[in-house]
């Protein structure tokens, strides 16, 4: 048996966050996790490039109940924060467009970064350790498949069921809902869109096509790279729109933003190029002719009817489908949904009902756009975290 003052459930960028500000406030940590690796996620995000944060992170970057909570953490975890403490492991970025950070040396080193700054410090990290049980409201006791472990002060840092492929799981839920809390239904984010049957042809036609456009989806709309797949729609603008979309809503697509059919007809009224033709020029070749079919895409520019403007003009800028479903947690690069935050302190991280109890980072009901606000919030709620425990 193991007695420590901190226990962390789960070795990724929170979890390891919260334990390199919590030793150094001079308490004992242990962190466990079930995966043979630290920091899974980690390895695997951005591509293996990591965009670790963005110069551009608010509270307006989240997706979460209150959508207040995350101000408190992320005002006091700056963006160079993280770059100063990436520097001294000798990492180095590169910014991107809209403030997005990526390392220049790699996911991987990031993740071992964070464990050996765990490690040095003197957490105790323990891998491959399958968590069995987990009782008590402090001191709280964690039997393990070769320890039992007890705490003082218990954090859940297991994240959500996002990328199950490298070992991610449900626990945190299941764990949370334990000690009475509410979890607000996860489903995933920042995922694919696979449309429906009667799109499938179109679909396969226009996959690995990618152009700019705008995907709306609740009242929210997001202006970026669209990429087509064999199934329906991914790139930055789908997978940005995904995280707001619910089973059986509608997603409106505008493929020329912008821009204006009208206006575009307009400059080549006096031309016998044929509509689809003309639409060549600033859509993908193939997407004009499933757009504006038969009659409508050969008729020439010079002799389409108001009527015939106006169709095309929803069909290029009011595209809309309802998807039959997402590509699933496979695809998901985030869990949308998680633990209620009105049960927990926005300052401290701590569950307001149960003392000792702590929740941050993915576990929470708090969901980052893409572009490094993910990353960000795991270590910013770890910091306010560890610093508060």
């Amino acid at each position: 048996m193991t007695h420590t003052d901190v226990l962390i459930l789960g070795a990724g960028a929170s979890g390891l966050y919260c334990a390199m500000t919590a030793v150094a406030r001079g308490l004992g940590v242990v962190v466990l996790d079930h995966g043979a690796k630290a920091a899974r996620k980690v390895r695997v995000s951005g591509g293996g490039k990591c965009n670790f944060t963005n110069l551009q992170v608010t509270h307006a970057n989240y997706i979460c109940g209150n959508p207040h909570f995350v101000k408190s953490a992320v005002a006091r975890l700056s963006p160079w924060d993280v770059v100063s403490l990436l520097a001294e492991e000798g990492i180095s970025y590169e910014e991107r467009e809209h403030g997005q950070l990526f390392t220049d040396q790699g996911a991987g080193k990031v993740a071992g970064s964070l464990l050996t700054r765990c490690t040095r410090a003197g957490v105790d990290v323990r891998l491959g350790s399958a968590i069995q049980d987990v009782s008590g409201t402090g001191p709280f006791s964690v039997t393990t498949d070769d320890d039992v472990v007890t705490a003082d002060a218990l954090v859940i840092a297991l994240g959500g069921p996002s990328w199950p492929q490298v070992g991610a799981t449900d626990l945190g839920f299941r764990l949370a809902k334990q000690f009475g809390l509410r979890v607000v239904a996860p489903h995933p984010g920042l995922v694919p869109l696979v449309f429906p049957k009667h799109l499938q042809g179109f679909c396969r036609e226009m996959a690995g096509n990618a152009l700019e456009a705008t995907v709306s989806v609740d009242g929210v709309q997001f202006t970026d790279p669209l990429l087509f797949t064999h199934k329906g729609v991914s790139g930055p603008a789908t997978l940005q729109a995904s995280s707001y979309w619910r089973p059986g809503q509608s997603v409106t697509i505008d493929f020329l933003p912008g821009h204006s059919v009208e206006t575009l007809v307009e400059d080549h009224r006096r031309s016998n190029i044929q509509f689809r033709n003309m639409l060549g020029h600033v859509l993908p070749k193939r997407l004009p002719g499933l757009l504006v079919s038969g009659e409508l895409g050969e008729t020439s520019v010079s002799q389409l009817s108001l009527k015939q403007i106006e169709a095309a003009s929803n069909r290029i800028h009011r595209f809309t489908v309802v998807p039959a479903s997402t590509e699933g947690y496979g695809k998901a690069e985030v869990c949308v949904g998680g633990v209620d935050t009105d049960q927990i302190s926005s300052k401290t991280m701590e569950c307001t009902s149960v003392p000792g109890l702590y929740v941050i980072g993915e576990a929470l009901d708090v969901t980052g756009h893409l572009g490094g606000f993910n990353l960000h919030w795991a270590f910013a709620s770890g910091a306010a975290c560890g610093s508060n425990i």
